[in-house]
């Protein structure tokens, strides 16, 4: 007995043996798949591919995408937030990776509405709550934390109370207390908001913040506050950049503009109609602020010290004499006037040796005095300060819409300027400069119509609907309709082959094959003439199978016939 040996496989020479069926993969898929029942059943298989596909491409494009509804939750939070989403027709999935809550996007807003008003999910305790949860026998440090999570809980809180502020978190950074006063640290604070769409936060706003958080920390100064919006835009400013001098200037230009801005459109507008005329303001302000002092003296003083002596001659004086008690005042012997020389002008004590009209008599026993007098002058001090925000320059510019009909006349835009002029404060002295014209405006319509169509809601949900039906549609006309149409052709073919087969091998070219509505082949119907014509029994078999096939009424009556005829 000779046992055949299988040839080595050439891709690992040398090797191990192996059988020729696994030799070539490529061959025997080939030849599993040149089996009938395989061939038969391919078209079946190909089919319900197709059809599979098309199901997971309309899945896959009907299916409106999903977007985040909450990330975090519990599992209880979640039972909850699905039974009420399914309570409003409102489909939701989870995401088995990450675990977050999805819905549709069209869904969303209306989810998040209708969990807001079931009060869902359910809040985590914050603020001072978190206290209460505290065991029994915690350290220090855990109590410590939880105070300073407690607090920052509590000011995000009454930060979200804003209108402009949708979501708010705080971050305290407050260091261990110290002995030493130069280890000593202040403690900071982060903010960070989340505003509403199309919100947003003033400088006063942000400034009450950063109050609110200094003063809810002991020892924290505002300067150690710091606000970060959403995008990351940084909304605090310390102390050089809040009162920046350009940023006071363009400010307060900017506000001045538009007061006269909206003068002017209050103005004109119920004269020449809202939407035909445009103006602009350009204002240069002064914003130095002047400060001056001025100091005047009154001419005539006021005595405020004096000081000084003078001497006399007390030669020919009496002294006083005579008895105490006694009457001793008596007058003094008669004295002879003597009138000195006139004294050179500038002498000291001249004006008091001197007999003035109207006056007392001069002391005659003093002959010179030497005094030092000091005077207080009138003193006037004016301080003037000039507020900053004056207006160096106006400049106004108005642009008016020529009527449809006709143009404007000089007179009427003259008016118009006159009270533009009156209307911001037109000052020649300052060399203002008002100009006021009249043109066509160019066509705004197309500019005012609203959204383009291709920027509406609805345009993404109905492309993705189209897409996902074209692709079905392609499907299962080229890929559906040939295979049924061709399993459908074969059997027919399968079928006719019987009984006009020998008829077919008998007559050869003479039977002629006739084309169907479908472009099929199909055999002319068999007569009874051709069923006399035939030249053995097995051709005259298939023509009679062909005759049954065709008339199967007059079979039946043929074979009715038949029995009757043999019964008889």
């Amino acid at each position: 007995m000779s046992t055949a040996l299988t040839p080595a496989n050439p891709a690992t020479p040398g090797g191990p043996q192996l059988p020729e069926r696994f030799a070539n993969p490529l061959r025997q898929i080939k030849g599993v798949l040149a089996q009938p029942a395989v061939r038969r059943s391919a078209p079946m298989a190909l089919l319900i591919g197709l059809i599979a596909a098309a199901a997971l491409a309309w899945m896959s494009l009907s299916t409106p995408p999903q977007k985040t509804l909450f990330s975090n939750l519990s599992d209880a939070d979640k039972q909850a937030v699905t039974t009420a989403l399914s309570t409003g027709n409102i489909a939701s999935r989870i995401d088995d990776a990450t675990g977050a809550l999805t819905v549709s996007e069209e869904d969303y807003s209306k989810a998040r509405m209708l969990l807001a008003g079931q009060g869902l999910p359910k809040e985590a305790p914050g603020g001072y709550a978190i206290l209460d949860q505290l065991p029994m026998g915690v350290s220090r440090a855990v109590e410590g934390e939880r105070l300073r999570q407690a607090r920052e809980s509590e000011l995000a809180r009454s930060i979200q109370e804003i209108d402009a502020v949708a979501e708010a978190r705080v971050h305290l950074a407050m260091p261990e207390a110290s002995v030493f006063v130069r280890d000593s640290a202040a403690p900071s604070a982060s903010v960070i908001l989340k505003l509403n769409a199309g919100r947003s936060l003033s400088d006063a706003q942000v400034q009450s913040i950063v109050n609110l958080v200094a003063s809810s920390v002991p020892g924290m100064k505002p300067s150690g506050v710091t606000i970060v919006d959403q995008m990351g835009g940084l909304l605090t400013k310390d102390g050089a950049a809040a009162g920046n001098g350009d940023d006071r200037r363009i400010e307060f230009q900017r506000r001045l503009e538009d007061k006269y801005r909206t003068q002017l459109i209050q103005l004109l507008t119920p004269l020449v109609g809202s939407g035909n005329f445009t103006t602009e303001v350009q204002a240069e302000v002064n914003l130095d602020e002047t400060s001056a002092t001025r100091e005047s003296y009154d001419k005539q003083g006021t005595l405020r010290a004096e000081t000084g002596n003078w001497t006399g001659n007390l030669a020919n004086a009496t002294p006083p004499g005579g008895i105490p008690g006694a009457l001793s005042n008596t007058p003094p012997p008669a004295s002879t006037l003597q009138v000195p020389p006139n004294p050179a002008p500038g002498t000291p004590g001249t004006p008091e040796n001197q007999p003035v009209a109207g006056g007392a008599a001069p002391n005659a026993a003093k002959q010179s005095d030497t005094f030092q007098r000091a005077y207080d002058l009138g003193k006037e001090v004016s301080v003037t300060r000039a507020a900053p925000g004056s207006i160096k320059r106006l400049t106004v510019a108005v642009l008016l819409r020529d009527p449809a009909t006709g143009r404007r006349t000089a007179m009427e835009i003259n008016q118009i300027s006159d009270l533009v002029k009156s209307a911001v404060g037109f000052d020649q002295g300052r060399n203002d400069n008002v100009t006021v014209i009249s043109r066509k405006f160019a066509d705004t319509g197309a500019a005012t119509d609203g959204p383009a169509w291709y920027d509406n809601a609805w345009l993404p949900v109905l492309a993705r609907n189209g897409t996902a039906i074209v692709i079905a549609l392609l499907v299962l006309l080229l890929g559906v309709r040939p295979l049924v149409k061709s399993m459908t052709k074969k059997k027919e073919d399968e079928t006719k082959a019987l009984p006009m087969g020998a008829a077919g091998e008998a007559e050869g070219e003479d039977a002629a094959a006739v084309t169907g509505p479908d472009g099929i082949a199909v055999q002319p119907p068999v007569t009874l003439e051709q069923i006399e014509a035939t030249r053995n029994f097995d051709e005259r078999i298939g023509a009679v199978r062909g005759f049954t096939r065709d008339n199967p009424a007059r079979a039946a009556l043929a074979v009715r016939d038949m029995i009757k005829a043999e019964a008889n």
